[in-house]
């Protein structure tokens, strides 16, 4: 046994190490059990869960980019009470904090789902989805929207006295006043970034690759940006932020923390391989033991400008 410790905090919540399991790459939690000991984690993002079922877009969904993929999934979801009711028991017997990730179409949706959800102790925290259309007003996006942001929080605040999350965009010119405006409104932390808007063709019919037309394009590809975002939080912020953006192994963990997130979350790499994040817990300690770091949260916001 060594004697680093490798837990950080996030709001009130402790986990045992900073590796987090992204929403959308992981389901929920049962075929990734099968690669990765899911108790050596420090905790698992479900995929977005909505109020009612959802059958998400058409395919194609998912299309590879160089250094990264697009997806277009469409939210697809079983619903809060299927969950509660098929998903939630397989998840029981992990002993790893449990983070629900919540969509929404309105306001009302995502302060309903989190009311009907913080019932279960199962859960810990709700990383709230910002990015998704807002019916109400077009179809724009709450994410790209500084009121709507902040209002959600507070709204959703109000229901839970679970630690919340707010997973910021980053499409939007100052990632940084939303990040102030979610703490002012009570949230616990922040997650940074959700994809970028992407978009690729095929030359020869000249049509999308993707259904959709657009996507979300994540991995290694946008890791300089999403670094860029959670220091730009960092700076001016005092929000725990948890870094997610093309962590493909333990050296980009550790450049995320040193930026200023106190954990992060592992997605794309889940799809290359799923047994990648069991091995980064043990290489991050393997990195403290070697480099004297009796501490791993002491790396956290550490650059030097």
């Amino acid at each position: 046994m060594s004697n680093v410790d490798l837990s950080v905090k996030i709001g009130s919540l402790t986990l045992r190490n900073p590796i987090m399991l992204a929403s959308g790459t992981v389901g929920y939690g049962n075929e990734m059990a099968e690669f990765t000991d899911l108790n050596k984690l420090g905790g698992i993002v479900t995929k977005s869960l909505s109020l009612k079922p959802r059958k998400g877009n058409p395919p194609q969904r998912i299309v590879e980019t160089p250094a990264g993929m697009l997806n277009a999934i469409g939210l697809a979801n079983v619903g809060v009470e299927v969950f509660l009711k098929e998903k939630i028991p397989f998840l029981r017997q992990f002993d790893v904090p449990l983070i629900c990730n919540i969509a929404a179409s309105t306001i009302d949706e995502y302060v309903e789902c989190t009311r009907i959800l913080t019932t279960e102790d199962t859960i810990k925290a709700f990383e709230i989805n910002v990015s998704c259309p807002n019916v109400k007003e077009g179809g724009l996006s709450f994410g790209n929207d500084l009121n709507s942001v902040a209002r959600i929080t507070e709204k959703v605040r109000a229901v839970t006295d679970k630690a919340i999350i707010i997973k910021l965009s980053p499409n939007v010119s100052y990632i940084a006043e939303f990040a102030k405006a979610v703490k002012e409104n009570g949230a616990d932390a922040v997650s940074a970034i959700n994809t970028l808007v992407g978009a690729a063709f095929n030359i020869f019919t000249r049509k999308p690759k993707i259904h959709n037309v657009t996507g979300g394009l994540s991995g290694p590809a946008i890791k300089p940006v999403a670094i860029a975002k959670v220091l730009e939080i960092s700076r001016q912020v005092d929000i725990p932020i948890i870094g997610i953006g093309g962590i493909m192994d333990w050296k980009d963990v550790i450049e995320f923390m040193i930026a200023g997130s106190s954990a992060v979350q592992i997605g794309t790499l889940n799809f290359i391989d799923p047994s990648a994040p069991g091995k980064i817990v043990n290489q991050l300690e393997e990195h403290c033991i070697k480099n004297g770091i009796e501490k791993i949260s002491s790396l956290i916001a550490s650059y030097q400008l």
